[in-house]
């Protein structure tokens, strides 16, 4: 039997305060900060009018590599948050008004698999550039825009789907759901004919250092880093642990529950049964073998966690803790530009 959302909530009191982090090293997760894919973008630097930063709309506070904006900074920056649709925003404004306290003024959100929001780069990307001094590329009729960000934010996506909605073309950059499709710093490629546009698409980069566990483990679930490097089953301890904070019990109806828990264990030995994703072994015991049902954890947890990225459990918002030590937006004075 499915709970209400009213019971759902009610049975949250007991929901742990705090996530584990002992044991979880993140300098196993992250290979470094990729220098040879930066080396390349800083070396094309001279060919670039401006830079489009993509992240995830999920984690718009938390994960970006500052390095970006330290390398890259003499460009004019648009940032791209992407994946609007997975991603809670009923606090968007607060998180502009933050972002603008970081300088970043230009920001669009954006879902490049249904195009949504994507027909506003362009323009502000030709805005940007008009009002930029272009150096020795003043002479030049095209634009050159370096897109960048860390693995698996939709860098390759936006690109075609600035294509679909300029060029009415298909696919120009190889795309996928997890991180690595791009390897190297490509040719440019055109993505709109009036202006005369072209992207240059880059190979995912991360920072030197991920400042926190918690953050890591916020990069993790969306997909930044392959999952076995931080282990499917911890990953989906600390997602159970950040729905059922947030009260967001989406897993429960999804799976067919009969109730919440706080136990990863408890949870995905439901999913595993829900999935039919058991053995039976024997066990041998004082008064003979005994065929006993084991659940398939590891087959629970990537299912969990292929359940969330698909956005099933609903929206979410993984820096909402960082978020609640902004100070409240203000109206008059929060950007609008979205």
């Amino acid at each position: 039997m499915r709970l209400s959302a009213v019971a759902l909530r009610a049975a949250g009191a007991a929901w742990r305060e705090c996530f584990p982090m002992q044991g979880c090293d993140v300098a196993l997760w992250f290979p470094g900060h990729m220098a040879k894919g930066l080396k390349k973008m800083q070396s094309s630097l001279k060919l670039v009018d401006c830079v489009i930063e993509v992240h995830d709309a999920r984690i718009p506070l938390s994960g970006r590599n500052p390095l970006f904006q330290e390398i890259l900074g003499l460009k004019p920056h648009l940032l791209v948050l992407n994946k609007m649709d997975l991603a809670d925003l009923t606090e968007q404004r607060k998180i502009q008004q933050h972002l603008a306290g970081e300088g970043l003024k230009h920001v669009i959100f954006t879902n490049c698999i249904k195009d949504e929001n994507v027909k506003q780069i362009i323009p502000k990307v030709t805005e940007l550039v008009g009002s930029s001094y272009r150096y020795h590329r003043s002479e030049n009729l095209d634009y050159c825009i370096l897109v960048v960000g860390v693995p698996n934010v939709g860098k390759s996506s936006l690109i075609n789907s600035l294509r679909r909605q300029h060029l009415r073309t298909g696919k120009a950059a190889r795309v996928g759901g997890e991180p690595g499709i791009t390897r190297a710093v490509m040719s440019r490629v055109q993505v709109c004919e009036r202006p005369l546009i072209f992207l240059m698409d880059t190979p995912g980069v991360l920072a030197p250092r991920i400042g926190s566990v918690e953050t890591g483990l916020k990069l993790a679930l969306c997909g930044t880093v392959l999952d076995h490097l931080v282990g499917e089953e911890t990953m989906a301890n600390y997602l159970l642990y950040t729905l059922n904070r947030h009260q967001l019990f989406g897993y429960v109806q999804h799976y067919g529950l009969d109730g919440t828990s706080d136990n990863i264990e408890h949870v995905l030995k439901r999913v595993a049964m829900w999935l039919r994703k058991t053995r039976k072994v024997k066990v041998l015991t004082g008064t003979g073998d005994v065929n006993v049902v084991q659940p398939n954890y590891s087959a629970a947890a990537h299912d969990f966690l292929r359940t969330f990225r698909s956005g099933l459990f609903g929206p979410v918002m993984l820096d909402h803790d960082v978020l609640q030590d902004c100070p409240p937006a203000d109206r008059d004075s929060a950007p609008t530009e979205w």
